[in-house]
This record gives C-alpha cells, sequence and structure tokens, in this order.
C-alpha cells in the first residue's frame, strides 16, 4: 500500500468514526462498524424478482408477459427495471427523499450496479439522467435523491451522469395525491432539455419509484423529441403490477 492509499484509508475511517452510516432500513448507526446496512436489516429488503412486466418492470401477480398498465399504455421508454418491491422500502425511501438521509443513496447505487448490472450493460448507454426536480423544492430539501442515485450508479458503473441535461420548470403536484389521468395532465411541459451540446443516443432515466409510469414517460417524450433514439429507466423500487 503506497503512503496516498495509507491515507485516503485513514481519512476515511476517520470520517466514517466522526460521522457513522445510518442504516437505510432501521435508521440506526450501521452495525458492524463500516457497514453500510446491518446483516439483520439486508434480510428485510426484497429484490424485484421475475415474474415481472417485461416492459415496465412491475412484479406480475398473474401470469403474462406484461401488466394491465403496459398493454393498454403506449410508453415513451423502451423498457425500464426497478431495484425493489416498494412495501419493503416505503421507509427507506421516505428517508432518503424527505429526511435527509443522502448517505442512503451510496448503499442503494451499489446495490443497483450489483443487481441490475448486466440489464444496463446490455443497454450500453451514453449516460444516465436523474428525474429532476423543480429548483424550489430543490432549495427546500437541498438535494435531489434521483441525482444523488446516478451518481452512485454512475460511479460504480463508470457511465456518466448528465445531472443537468433534464429541467423541470413546472413545480407540479405530488403524484400521490393524483389519479392515473391527473399525473398525465399534471406533468405535461413539466419538462424541458437543459443542456444540448452533448448528443446522446442511448440513456437511462434514473428516478426513485417507478407507479403509473407518468414521470418516466414525459421525461422520455422530451428526451426522444431531442433526439435521444432510445430512452430506458431504472428506479430504486416500484410497486406491482397485475
Amino acid at each position: 500500500m503506497t503512503i496516498v492509499q495509507a491515507g485516503k484509508l485513514a481519512g476515511k475511517l476517520v470520517k466514517q468514526l466522526l460521522f457513522p452510516l445510518r442504516c437505510p432500513v432501521c435508521d440506526d448507526i450501521a452495525a458492524p462498524f463500516g457497514e453500510k446496512i446491518c446483516p439483520a436489516c439486508r434480510k428485510k429488503l426484497k429484490l424485484l424478482t421475475p415474474p415481472y412486466c417485461m416492459k415496465c418492470g412491475k412484479k406480475l401477480q398473474s401470469e403474462g408477459e406484461f401488466c394491465e398498465d403496459c398493454r393498454r399504455i403506449r410508453h415513451s421508454f423502451v423498457r425500464g427495471r426497478a431495484l425493489y418491491e416498494y412495501e419493503s422500502v416505503a421507509g427507506c425511501v421516505y428517508r432518503l427523499k424527505y429526511g435527509g438521509r443522502r448517505e442512503y443513496a451510496d448503499f442503494f447505487g451499489e446495490e443497483m450496479a450489483e443487481h441490475l448490472g448486466s440489464f444496463i450493460r446490455q443497454i450500453k448507454p451514453d449516460a444516465l439522467i436523474p428525474i429532476p426536480l423543480h429548483k424550489r423544492r430543490f432549495r427546500k430539501r437541498g438535494y435531489n435523491q434521483a441525482e444523488l442515485l446516478a451518481k452512485a450508479l454512475g460511479t460504480r458503473t463508470g457511465i456518466p451522469v448528465a445531472a443537468d441535461y433534464l429541467r423541470r420548470i413546472r413545480d407540479t403536484t405530488p403524484l400521490k395525491l393524483l389519479n392515473p389521468a391527473e399525473r398525465q395532465n399534471n406533468l405535461k411541459k413539466a419538462f424541458i432539455i437543459g443542456e444540448n451540446d452533448v448528443k446522446l443516443k442511448t440513456a437511462i432515466i434514473i428516478d426513485d419509484i417507478y407507479t403509473t409510469g407518468s414521470t418516466v414517460d414525459e421525461a422520455a417524450r422530451v428526451l426522444k423529441k431531442a433526439g435521444v433514439e432510445r430512452v430506458y429507466y431504472i428506479a430504486l423500487a416500484c410497486g406491482a403490477g397485475i
């Protein structure tokens, strides 16, 4: 080990001592020391495994290739996957978004790279594009959880993160308060291209939760209009389909 490497390791240990990582599941200091999640808590996370919709990635409760939504809706994205079943990470996602637990993103980005790595490699994306927050909401929260996830994933996969490629110009109503039809109308003209000097052929949208797909669809529509040929998505979690 070189002096530089030893110095970096020492700095990392000091940082962990001063600012110990919190487990994303129980929110206590992760144990044993140096871990990002408690071993017992890891077992509570439910990876989204087959059978899942071959279009949006939702867990299927019945036989078939596609969920009911994807049989009736023409999505703007090619295909998408999520890492976890939503119910198993609902509390984690809430604290990541609203509780200031930015450190959760590093663990989840690591898990995305491990469990969704083969899917990502097949796509061969030019960039990861996080769903942006409106500037008013960004100022209030202080960060964009989708951007944190994208950067953590990008660090582990070597894929560039185009955090400014897409901008949100409308401070839309939280989707959980709206029905599917209202969600689509709510997101119309919510996004614009913020950085078009970089030409992308294939991109993966990154978000925390996938529900009906309204947000991802609108973002994908704007990206395709700007010349991106193929748009996929990856989310931290999504609910079940039928």
